[in-house]
């Protein structure tokens, strides 16, 4: 990712010096790689999603931040692989989207956007619970900016197929279709870790709840009247949302108390 980030930075720099010239030969342009522009099939990989400096620096930053840190969990090896996959995908994709429509001969038919945002998700995957300062001062958990990155792309799927651009939705797929594929094991993994550990905390609320009414014969008490759920079993009990704290009242007393406050 280190080579990425530094591919980025030299076509940004170009890009500034040449008021734009440069890039126009970088990007991936069907047309014109049938011609003999071959290079086109590499060079797109480094030039960047924005050329505005603030949203450059903050998409760099970031790419690299998630990048190294992914690339350090899985090893360079596995993540060359999976970074490789998606650049390979898009290469086939972005060749195949003119033979779907020919307006597409001329057109940018593919670059790094969608797969370095699948590429959150997978760091999401690995550190689900992890926390970072969102808009730089705002405390969130990777997990719920996973889902922040799903609705994103369901939303760019929807705009292309609301605008009949049924083969540039393949772009957003794709992505997505190289995470699934790579990260199936973890997602399977994570997955039985969350059932297992539901399945222990409903174990273990099930013993402290036979434990509680072993110790005081009963699990609900009204403290108005003082009837328990062992005594009088077809009775309803239940705790009071207006009252502070924690106060259990049999279906009688329940709205006929004065509220605790304290």
């Amino acid at each position: 990712i280190r080579y990425i980030v530094a591919g980025n930075l030299l076509v940004f720099m170009l890009d500034l010096f040449t008021h734009g010239v440069s890039t126009a030969f970088l990007t991936f342009v069907p047309a014109y790689i049938l011609r003999g522009q071959v290079w086109r099939l590499i060079t797109f990989i480094f030039v960047p999603m924005s050329f505005s400096p603030l949203s450059f620096i903050l998409m760099t930053v970031f790419t690299y931040f998630m990048g190294t840190r992914l690339e350090n969990a899985l090893g360079s090896a596995r993540f060359t692989v999976y970074y490789g996959l998606g650049v390979g995908l898009n290469i086939i994709v972005g060749l195949l989207l003119p033979l779907i429509n020919p307006m597409y001969q001329m057109a940018q038919t593919a670059d790094m956007h969608y797969l370095h945002l699948a590429m959150f998700f997978a760091y999401a995957t690995l550190y689900p619970d992890m926390t970072v300062l969102a808009a730089f001062f705002i405390p969130i958990r990777l997990k719920w900016l996973a889902l922040l990155d799903a609705a994103l792309f369901a939303y760019d799927i929807l705009a292309y197929l609301s605008y009949g651009q049924f083969a540039m939705a393949l772009l957003p797929i794709i992505a997505m279709l190289n995470l699934f594929v790579f990260f199936s094991p973890d997602f399977s993994r994570r997955a039985d870790q969350f059932q297992a550990r539901h399945r222990s905390e409903a174990v273990q609320f099930r013993k402290a709840v036979k434990e509680q009414k072993r110790q005081r014969g009963y699990n609900h008490k009204c403290e108005i009247c003082g009837r328990t759920d062992t005594d009088f079993p077809d009775l309803q009990f239940r705790y009071c949302s207006k009252c502070t704290g924690y106060h259990c009242f049999c279906e009688e007393h329940i709205f006929n108390h004065i509220h605790h406050t304290e």
